[in-house]
């Protein structure tokens, strides 16, 4: 039997636990299956460039406990690639390197996007298996994504040093934590810190509910409140405009008026950019309402640095190793995801589209009820 060739690309925003996925995969699949094994660099644009590395042992030592990617990444989409200033469709290409190659598999390790691209390349005859990384922890067919407690863990701990500066000058502290679409990183950062008023994009805000929150602490003698937020976190107000916007998309896609449509599509992208990032709005608004000053804090790209957690290195290696397994017997077009401690097979057509969002009634939610803390929907 010919000794499979498999290709490995890191694709997207870049995460804690993918060298360690990287290892996981390259380990099993050299040491245990006898495989050749070449990494494409930065993402799908690496691969339309042919620009690879041949790895070997030296190539994966020492490269677990390292944050970001060895292979570096880019958010290039085969379909839709700048070359020359210009956007071209770079498929062809892409599929004549692996077949150059002689590659039985292509793994992409990636978030929502690489696996809508991963997809459109399976759709083309590839051989593909993805695996799920992303600190937002949306991806639909995996309870946990790699990154994700590496994140949440980085948040918390500057949610808990937030609580000193807090307290000390009486303040309200306001934290954007990273999440445009899902809040599952500032819900479950917000829970663990201790933060008194958490607000994710799952659950519109009403500004003065909040208010009415910081100022019923302060009566109880507790002079500062923490404040958690998600970057994609919406208003009720927000939310309104944009359904009445929607509406009006809907009609004119009825009536078919490209010009009309083109106009409601801008407004509506214009209503969500002013929407994910109005942090520093809010934090002004909740001084007027409450009279407590108020400071804003921008985590930003600090939570998708450094070294992985335990938790991430364990569940990479697993996946990545698994990934091999896979391969090797040729389990090919899925998503390698988490079904409680199980590794399970996601066909990647049940993941392309979707995003994993959190539930009104899961017990996260629950749990930051019966503490008492508010989610801008209603008091507690």
């Amino acid at each position: 039997m010919a000794t499979k060739q498999i290709g490995i690309l890191t694709a997207g925003g870049d995460c804690p636990g993918l060298n360690a996925a990287i290892r996981g995969i390259g380990k099993t699949a050299m040491g245990r299956y006898e495989m050749q094994v070449i990494g494409f660099y930065d993402g799908f644009r690496g691969l339309m460039e042919n620009r690879f590395v041949r790895m070997d042992s030296s190539f994966l030592s020492g490269i677990l406990t390292l944050g970001g990617t060895i292979l570096g990444t880019s958010r290039d989409k085969p379909n839709k690639m700048v070359i020359g200033g210009k956007v071209m469709d770079m498929t062809e290409v892409i599929v004549e390197n692996y077949y150059k190659h002689h590659l039985d598999c292509l793994v992409c390790l990636g978030g929502g996007g690489t696996q809508k691209n991963a997809f459109h390349l399976m759709q083309q005859g590839l051989n593909v298996i993805t695996l799920p990384k992303t600190i937002d922890n949306d991806i639909e067919g995996t309870d946990i994504t790699f990154g994700f407690d590496t994140a949440l863990g980085i948040a918390t701990e500057a949610i808990d040093r937030l609580h000193s500066t807090a307290s000390s000058h009486h303040r309200i502290i306001v934290v954007e934590i990273m999440g445009h679409n899902t809040g599952w990183l500032t819900l479950g950062a917000g829970i663990a810190g201790g933060a008194d008023v958490i607000l994710i994009p799952e659950i519109p805000y009403d500004i003065s509910v909040i208010a009415e929150a910081i100022l019923q602490r302060n009566r109880a003698g507790k002079h500062f409140s923490i404040v958690a937020v998600a970057e994609g976190a919406v208003s009720l107000e927000e939310v309104k405009k944009l359904e009445i916007l929607e509406g009006r998309k809907e009609r004119a896609d009825k009536e078919d008026d490209k010009e009309i449509k083109r106009k409601i599509k801008q407004e509506i992208s214009e209503l969500k950019q002013k929407a994910s990032g109005n942090t520093l709005q809010l934090a002004m608004e909740l001084e007027k309402l409450t009279m407590v000053e108020s400071r804003v804090t921008i985590l930003g790209h600090l939570q998708r640095g450094g070294i992985p957690s335990s938790a991430d290195r364990l569940l990479a290696t697993r996946l990545g190793t698994a990934c091999a397994s896979n391969i090797q017997f040729e389990k090919f077009g899925v998503m390698l995801g988490m079904n409680g401690d199980n590794i399970c097979d996601v066909p990647l057509k049940d993941v392309v589209g979707k995003r994993r969002m959190v539930p009104f009634d899961h017990p996260w939610i629950e749990s930051a009820r019966n503490v008492g803390t508010c989610l801008g929907d209603k008091l507690v």
